[in-house]
């Protein structure tokens, strides 16, 4: 199944763009702006919980509210992948604890994202194409 496509535009510079199907995030350090891990953080806990609201409407599950908290770890090399990702999930509901426990594991089980850093390295395809006229 293909995914949605999305492009990045950059001017020599930190600064730049996300542009996805539905919208626009800017990149950089500044106010209102996003740095790299807080993407992928992002898109990991955004993944996971979609995934969770999912499990618990086809059980039939309830709550309120879900605030889900992503930080990590990177090793210490020329490299800096990630050493550990923590995703703590809080959750709100008056319905059967256990139930709704469960349904919060099956959200990271079934998460592609959180599979997918999980599992890394992944195969990446690097493609370059370098113009000399604008």
């Amino acid at each position: 199944m293909k995914t949605d496509q999305i492009k990045l535009e950059f001017q020599n510079e930190a600064k730049g763009k996300v542009i996805a199907p539905r919208g626009e995030i800017k990149i950089g350090d500044g106010e209102g702006e996003y740095a790299p891990y807080h993407l992928l953080y992002g898109a990991l806990g955004s993944c996971y919980y979609y995934t969770f609201l999912a499990l618990c409407r086809k059980q039939k599950l309830e709550f309120d509210k879900v605030k889900v908290t992503i930080d990590g770890e990177k090793h210490e090399s020329s490299v800096a992948l990630l050493k550990d990702v923590i995703v703590d999930v809080e959750i709100w509901s008056k319905d059967n604890k256990d139930r709704i426990t469960k349904a919060a594991g099956q959200g990271a089980k079934y998460c592609s994202i959180y599979n997918t850093v999980q599992s890394i390295p992944a195969e990446v395809i690097l493609k370059v194409k370098v113009h000399d006229e604008y």
